[in-house]
């Protein structure tokens, strides 16, 4: 299958703000902590690590994570932990990732996030939760088939039109 390349307007730096801002009330509304639904703020701030590793790095992560910390009153730096280690693996990877066909970075995203998951579970384990069951993994699942839908609506205000006007000059 053939990558298609489109020619990408810069990003405005006002709709990755506004993107994550919408990624965290997701995250906020009363169906955010259930077993199905995605995390929808790990899946923006992967899309950002990935197509603007500049602009949204780990200060925005660390940052997104605390927010989410402080909303599910778990230990304090659990999320951002877990936010920040997306953030540099997407950003590490984000070159191999934006040369693939379609198939490519859902597989990633699904690793990106089942680390993270991992990560979490061990950090609790370690400090003496038990095993939550296999519905912990559920969101990795779910986030990773809703991932071309996410990565097709944060790449439309970027996409330049197929067809040229004539009358314009770029």
């Amino acid at each position: 299958m053939a990558v298609t390349h489109y020619l990408l307007r810069p990003v405005n730096p006002y709709f990755i703000a506004f993107s994550l801002f919408l990624g965290l009330l997701f995250n906020l509304l009363p169906w955010g902590g259930s077993s199905w639904a995605p995390d929808l703020l790990s899946l923006i701030l992967i899309f950002w690590s990935l197509h603007q590793p500049q602009k949204v790095g780990l200060g925005v992560a660390f940052f997104c994570g605390l927010l989410m910390d402080v909303h599910n009153g778990a230990l304090l730096g659990e999320q951002a932990l877990g936010y920040t280690f997306l953030a540099y693996f997407s950003a590490t990877i984000h070159r191999r990732v934006l040369g693939m066909a379609s198939f490519g970075p859902i597989v990633h995203v699904f690793l990106l996030l089942m680390a993270m998951k991992l990560l979490l579970l061990c950090l609790h384990a370690f400090l003496g939760a038990r095993y939550p069951g296999w519905t912990y993994f559920m969101p990795v699942l779910v986030g990773s088939a809703l991932w071309p839908l996410i990565s097709a609506l944060l790449l439309m205000p970027q996409r330049r039109p197929d067809h040229v006007d004539t009358n314009r000059p770029i």
